[in-house]
């Protein structure tokens, strides 16, 4: 179970690190607006867009972080029943 649980830690790393190489930026539009029913009527929330800049050392952290994580998986031993 450890076993399966690192390898699928390191390989989201990898992934992650994988997107933060080829973008530069990431906009995050939500994609609903829900309405609040206040005390005197309607009030509509405001949704807000992020903008994520991943850092320049970030995409070679993660692929490094997730290659170490990946290789110490494959090295814990099975356990035998």
């Amino acid at each position: 179970m450890w076993k399966a649980t690192f390898l699928a830690i390191g390989i989201s790393l990898c992934i992650l690190g994988g997107e933060a190489l080829v973008i530069e930026k990431a906009l995050l539009v939500p994609t609903e607006i829900k309405s609040q029913k206040g005390l005197f009527g309607i009030t509509n929330a405001i949704a807000q867009q992020r903008e994520v800049k991943p850092p320049d050392w970030a995409p070679w952290s993660l692929l490094t972080g997730g290659m170490v994580v990946i290789l110490y998986s494959i090295t814990i031993p099975k356990r035998n029943g």
